[in-house]
C-alpha cells in the first residue's frame, strides 16, 4: 500500500510540474568578450592589461488564465554584483514583470534595477568617463536599488512610454523619505527620439533633485545625440552634472563609426571640469563584432595637475549567441 501511494503521489507531482511548465518557457541567450588595452599619462597609467566578459541572460513567461503575463529575467555575470561584499558572486540584475495590455507593466526588481530617471541618463558618447575616473568622481544620479518598483503606463499615444519607479528606504530610516521618479520616451516621429525624466536621490537626510533630457536624430545612416544629465544635492558642493553628445555614420551594414565627448562638472568649489573624448570604428560579422577605440580624459578629477590626463587605447571582440 505504501508503495502505491508513493507511486500516486509522484505521478500527481509530475502532473502538477507538467501544468505549471506549460504555462510558459524559459530561455537563455548569451555574450562573450575579449579586450586589450592600454592607459597611459598621469597616476592612472596602467599600461597594456587583457581582460575578458561574460553573461548569461535568461528570460521566460507566459499568460496567466487571468489574462496576465508573467515574465522573469535573471542575469548571471560572474564577479559583477558588486552589492556583493565578496564580488565574487555569479549572479547578477533579477526581476520579475507582471502586464497586461490595459494594466501596463508592473516590475519588481530583485537587483540591478534603475530608478525611471536613472534607466535614461547614460552619455551619448557611451560612458568614456568610465574607463578613467574613480567611484567618487563619477556622475552621479538617481537612486536605484535592490527591491524597487517600476511601473509602465499602458499605450495611450503611439509612440509615447511613460515611466515611474519608487524605491523604499524602509520604515524608521533616519527619517529619510523614499525616492520616486518619473520619465518619458517619445519615438512617434521617425527618426527622432525624445526622452526627459526627473527624479529624487534620498539616500540620506541631504536630499537631491535629478533631471536628465536624451534627444537623438538618425538622417539616413548618420544619427546624432545628445544628453544632459543634472544632479541638484542640497549641498552645493555636491552637485554634478553632465553633458554629451555623439555623431554615428553607418557605412553599411558591417561598418559603422562615432565620435563623442563628455563634459562632467562638480560642485566644489575651484575644480575644473573633466572632459572625455572618444573615436571608435566596429565591424559585424553574424554574432561577432570587433571593435577599436582612441580615447583622451583631461581633469578627470576635476584637477588641472598633469596627473589628470589620459589616453586610452583598445581592440575588442564580442560574441553573442
Amino acid at each position: 500500500m505504501n508503495n502505491l501511494k508513493k507511486i500516486g503521489l509522484s505521478a500527481l507531482a509530475g502532473s502538477l510540474v507538467a501544468t505549471s511548465a506549460f504555462a510558459g518557457e524559459m530561455s537563455v541567450s548569451g555574450g562573450a568578450s575579449m579586450t586589450v588595452e592600454h592607459v597611459n599619462g598621469g597616476a592612472a597609467s596602467t599600461g597594456k592589461s587583457f581582460y575578458m566578459g561574460n553573461q548569461l541572460t535568461f528570460t521566460g513567461g507566459g499568460e496567466l488564465e487571468n489574462g496576465l503575463n508573467v515574465s522573469l529575467s535573471f542575469i548571471i555575470d560572474q564577479g559583477d554584483d558588486t552589492s556583493d561584499a565578496t564580488t565574487t558572486t555569479p549572479f547578477d540584475s533579477h526581476s520579475v514583470t507582471v502586464s497586461s495590455d490595459t494594466f501596463g507593466a508592473l516590475t519588481l526588481h530583485g537587483e540591478g534595477g534603475d530608478s525611471a530617471v536613472g534607466a535614461m541618463d547614460g552619455s551619448a558618447a557611451g560612458g568614456i568617463w568610465d574607463n578613467f575616473q574613480v567611484a567618487a568622481d563619477e556622475p552621479k544620479s538617481g537612486k536605484s536599488a535592490d527591491d524597487m518598483l517600476a511601473y509602465q503606463l499602458p499605450s495611450f499615444v503611439d509612440g509615447l512610454t511613460v515611466t515611474a519607479s519608487y524605491t523604499p528606504n524602509g520604515i524608521g530610516f533616519g527619517g529619510v523619505d523614499s525616492s520616486v521618479s518619473y520619465a518619458a520616451a517619445y519615438i512617434g516621429i521617425e527618426g527622432l527620439t525624445l526622452k526627459y525624466g526627473v527624479g529624487e536621490d534620498n539616500s540620506t537626510a541631504t536630499t537631491a533633485d535629478v533631471t536628465a533630457w536624451h534627444v537623438s536624430y538618425a538622417w539616413g545612416p548618420i544619427t546624432v545625440t545628445a544628453t544632459d544629465l543634472e544632479y541638484d544635492h542640497a549641498t552645493d558642493t555636491s552637485d554634478r552634472s553632465m553633458s554629451s553628445e555623439a555623431i554615428s555614420y553607418t557605412v553599411n551594414d558591417a561598418i559603422s563609426l562615432t565620435y563623442g565627448q563628455e563634459e562632467i562638472e562638480d560642485g566644489a568649489s575651484g575644480s575644473i571640469a573633466a572632459e572625455f573624448t572618444s573615436i571608435s570604428a566596429s565591424y559585424t560579422a553574424g554574432g561577432m563584432t570587433i571593435s577599436a577605440s582612441q580615447q583622451e580624459a583631461e581633469n578627470h578629477s576635476y584637477s588641472t595637475a598633469i596627473t589628470e590626463d589620459n589616453e586610452r587605447w583598445a581592440l575588442s571582440a564580442s560574441f553573442a549567441f
